[in-house]
């Protein structure tokens, strides 16, 4: 049965169909600057959510309002383009839906015509379907207020306008105020919902029965097909450990719920939570490990708004069909700026000197400070890191060299070394950019010290467990290192403000920070945004491009075609029993996309609207599969 045969809908317009209050605009075009706009402004504003709350009588109070206007007719123009600027995301996903459906769908709103009208046409909506007030302006073209015959222009408006329309049943009414509350109440509709995309009226929600806050969520609960195969709005996205609001910003923008958290969750909070979250984000302190994904039923996909993944459990997720994706180079540039900056301070000593301050001692002696001009860095480690920190130590007048397992191209004068070992015995300082597998565990000890020449400087910014403590401990009591910063540990406390123990606490030759490698604000930003980014393509499209876990797709645009998206154990015949899965349900298949890797199977089918309803259990049910989802 089509939409026109099932549902007549009643769309408010203000912090509905857009994400403003008409009036509150007007009053941005013609109020001016200074005290007595401001005052005006603040005074609509406050009027308009003690209307909408049901606070005042709405009659006296759009008198009002519109009383403190200063409007004349060629203002509205600018006032219609900021408030198509506003239109809401989840209304503009769905033009194609309000369109086709144009004749059942109405605008009931106690805003005005003047603004609605060419506002609404931008979605395909009837302007003889918009049922609202008129402004009055006098032979000068200034605002005089609006037709107060109207019905829309006193309380319980809407209620008794419905009432002489007569439009067929069942009626939806979908709006944020006390107005569509009451017209519910009364009656005058069956099924209304509370809309809380831009606004969330507490004396509203307090009474409506549903809430929506998306059109989406709207029409996945009337079981018709929006613009997405499942409302964002009810895909619950928990950013954890104060991840960067860059990325609260991008998953709101997209029409996603999110919470957040400012610190980390332990196994049994996380267990606890996990159960109805489709996107979990975290940083470096909580442990995402099997025990816990086992609880996970919801969950499609992990950010990690960091460089590390070793805190998740990568096999578990991936058995589970869960995506895993981080951010491998937002944070460089932040990294590599610290570390250059501590062989500085090293070089020249000032670890000590800034302690002997601290203490109150005046100790101006030159002693064994030093330039890092002409002087020798080695890096251990040339990746993205290592890489960006050759380029700055050799501008600032170093010589480079550098060891990696992998074969890198030096950049600039950068030059390679044949082993560890021959790195260290020519540097004036080194400094640690390895990644964090078990073969790294205590990289540098004893004898590794005793390799670099005395005098020399030492620094870690990769992971704590590179270093054996007791061995750098001895080699800066001994003198033979001048100095040594460490940012990674193998123990770290799980909060800000817990204590920090450490064995080289107190040494006066070593510069401690806390894992801050990566923390500026620039560094956070680009985080939050990237991984933020790449999370949302997953959902949105089925994108895997920078996911850690499973293979890497990266996938044209859906161009009005439904997505399958299929993720599997790399079994044989598993492709061959979706694609007879497609033949034998009539899909059309528009284009096809397959990735493996040795533990599993990624596989993207575009297929035109009309198959069976069956195919989708049919391609759920083929053997191996770990996840299935459909785009829309």
């Amino acid at each position: 049965m089509s939409v026109p045969e099932l549902y007549t809908f009643l769309l408010d317009f203000d912090s509905t169909l857009v994400g403003a209050e008409s009036l509150e605009v007007m009053a941005e075009v013609c109020l001016p600057e200074g005290a007595e706009g401001a005052r005006r402004r603040a005074r609509i504003a406050e009027l308009t959510r003690a209307g909408m709350e049901g606070q005042i009588d709405f009659g006296a109070g759009l008198r009002e309002r519109l009383a403190l206007l200063d409007l004349r007719r060629e203002q509205l123009p600018a006032i219609v383009e900021r408030l198509r600027q506003a239109i809401s995301p989840s209304f503009r996903a769905n033009r194609a839906f309000l369109a086709e459906h144009a004749a059942r769908i109405h605008v009931l709103s106690a805003g005005f015509v003047e603004l609605i009208v060419p506002v609404i046409e931008a979605l395909g909506l009837h302007a003889g379907n918009v049922h609202a007030n008129r402004l009055r302006f006098d032979d000068d073209g200034r605002l005089q207020g609006c037709d107060e015959a109207n019905p829309l222009a006193c309380a319980g408006g809407k209620a008794a306008l419905l009432r002489t329309l007569e439009l067929p049943a069942p009626r939806v009414l979908v709006g944020d105020g006390w107005s569509d509350l009451e017209a519910a109440e009364a009656g005058a509709v069956e099924r209304f919902y509370a809309y809380t995309e831009h606004v969330r009226r507490a004396p509203v929600l307090a009474r409506a029965p549903r809430q929506a806050a998306s059109f989406d969520e709207v029409l996945f609960d009337l079981g018709l097909r929006g613009a997405h195969s499942y409302p964002k709005s009810k895909l619950k996205v928990l950013l954890l450990e104060n991840i960067h609001p860059s990325a609260v910003e991008a998953f709101a923008a997209a029409g996603y719920s999110v919470e957040t958290v400012a610190g980390a969750l332990d196994e049994d909070a996380l267990t606890a939570r996990i159960g109805e979250i489709a996107i979990l984000g975290l940083r470096s302190k909580t442990r995402l490990n099997a025990r816990v994904l086992a609880h996970a039923r919801r969950l499609l996909a992990v950010g990690a708004f960091c460089i590390g993944t070793n805190q998740i459990d990568l096999a578990a997720a991936r058995g589970r069909g869960i995506a895993v994706f981080n951010a491998p180079y937002s944070n460089t540039r932040s990294v590599v700026e610290l570390a250059l900056a501590e062989i500085i301070l090293l070089l020249r000593g000032l670890p000590e000197k800034l302690r002997q301050m601290d203490r109150g001692v005046w100790d101006k002696s030159v002693g064994p400070a030093r330039e890092v001009r002409g002087k020798t860095l080695g890096i251990v480690g040339y990746g993205n890191i290592g890489m960006q920190l050759s380029v700055l130590a050799e501008a600032a007048g170093m010589r480079v060299l550098y060891v990696d397992l992998a074969e890198r191209l030096a950049l600039g004068t950068a030059r390679r070394m044949p082993s560890l070992r021959a790195l260290l015995t020519e540097c004036d300082a080194v400094s640690v950019h390895v990644d964090g597998r078990p073969e790294n565990h205590n990289l540098f000890g004893a004898a590794e010290f005793a390799a670099m020449p005395r005098g020399s400087v030492f620094l870690n910014l990769a992971r704590g467990h590179v270093v054996d403590l007791d061995a750098l401990k001895a080699a800066l009591d001994s003198g033979h290192l001048r100095g040594a910063a460490l940012d990674v540990f193998p123990e770290e406390p799980a909060r800000n403000g817990d204590a920090f123990m450490h064995p080289l606490r107190e040494n006066p030759r070593l510069l401690l920070t806390p894992h801050i490698g990566g923390s500026t604000l620039e560094a956070q930003a680009d985080i939050g945004r990237y991984v933020g980014q790449r999370l949302i393509d997953y959902l949105d499209t089925g994108s895997t491009e920078g996911a850690v876990n499973v293979p890497a797709l990266r996938l044209p645009p859906q161009a009005r075609a439904h997505r399958l998206v299929h993720l599997h154990a790399n079994q044989p015949g598993v492709l061959a029993r979706i694609n007879e899965a497609l033949s034998a349900h009539g899909a059309n298949i528009l284009g096809q996309y397959l990735k493996t890797d040795s533990e599993v199977g990624y596989v993207i089918t575009d297929v035109d609207r009309d198959y069976s309803p069956d195919l989708l259990d049919a391609i759920r049910a083929v053997p191996h599969t770990l996840r299935f989802r459909m785009l829309y």
